[in-house]
């Protein structure tokens, strides 16, 4: 095992604790916390073999489900196509992972960073499709996933936005569902629907921005949402490189914390990045005993709270 000591882990803590005081930070910072990484802290990969998930890339996500850990990830093998295909993977701890005896679970579209979640018995699948067009999928048991069109979204006075919105990012509260999206990482901005196809800006300026300091200053998307004791927290990647997409010149990622009371106006936390080493796609799972932050892209790792 490798220990880490990074004194904004603490931040975790408190928020799984419900604490609600954003005052300045000074309720979030008063010490140091370990963080332990499992082996080498790569916990899930491509096979790179012959498999069709000899490669995985972008937003896997897991969630603590029915006792078990569920990760659904995007693989494909570029040597036999450039399709994007759908793999399921499961695990009793959160550490070792078993790949689904039956993988890929769907491969009718082309479907990447994706973002799943549990309301009502039922799952809700978010995810990139080719160039970058959203699309929704619903499924009853995880495993078999019908897709039910591509999203669309209009700005604040209702004409169409064009493509892409990539990295959607969803939170339900009250009955109103929320989409946060991004245009070629260039910000993140904010949505609502009623039929979860349909999506209308919340307002047509972005609620999250790069910079101004240089870890973000690239490009930046959300990738997790979620509430704890009154305060919004949002997980997010982002890169100091603005040629992020153009080649030619390295790119590395990683991964950030912010907080907002209202979903619209957001705060980026003093000791971002929380995660470097080009790691990103940050999400949070809380078993109830073990809160965990994965990183996503492009080999799954994972930070436990001592």
């Amino acid at each position: 095992m490798t220990y880490f000591k990074r004194t904004v882990f603490l931040l975790l803590s408190v928020v799984l604790a419900g604490c609600a005081h954003i005052d300045g930070e000074k309720d979030m910072l008063k010490g140091e916390v370990n963080l332990i990484s499992v082996s080498d802290n790569i916990l899930f990969s491509g096979t790179d073999s012959t498999t069709w998930d000899a490669k995985i890339r972008e937003r896997g996500f897991i969630i603590y489900d029915e006792g078990l850990y569920k990760m659904w990830y995007t693989g494909y093998n570029p040597d036999s196509s450039e399709l994007k295909f759908l793999g399921y993977a499961t695990s009793e701890d959160g550490i070792k992972w078993e790949r689904y005896a039956d993988n890929p679970i769907y491969k009718d579209k082309w479907t990447e960073d994706v973002f799943v979640m549990k309301h009502n018995n039922r799952y809700y699948m978010f995810a990139e499709g080719a160039d970058d067009k959203a699309h929704l999928l619903i499924s009853e048991n995880g495993l078999q996933w019908e897709s039910k069109g591509d999203l669309t979204i209009l700005t604040t006075k209702g004409d169409t936005i064009t493509p892409p919105y990539g990295t959607p990012t969803v939170f339900v509260e009250e009955d109103i569902w929320y989409l946060f999206y991004e245009k070629i990482d260039s910000a993140v901005w904010l949505a609502t629907s009623e039929d979860l196809l349909v999506w209308k800006n919340l307002k047509d300026e972005p609620v999250l921005q790069p910079g101004p300091e240089d870890y973000d200053k690239g490009a930046i998307a959300a990738n997790q949402v979620f509430k704890k004791g009154g305060v919004y927290y949002m997980l997010y990647h982002a890169t100091s490189n603005p040629d992020w997409n153009k080649g030619g010149s390295p790119v590395f990622w990683n991964s950030n914390i912010a907080f907002s009371r209202d979903l619209l106006n957001w705060t980026k936390h003093a000791s971002n990045p929380i995660i470097e080493n080009n790691e990103s796609s940050p999400i949070l799972v809380d078993d109830g005993l073990n809160p965990k932050i994965y990183t996503m892209h492009k080999k799954v790792k994972g930070y436990f709270v001592e």
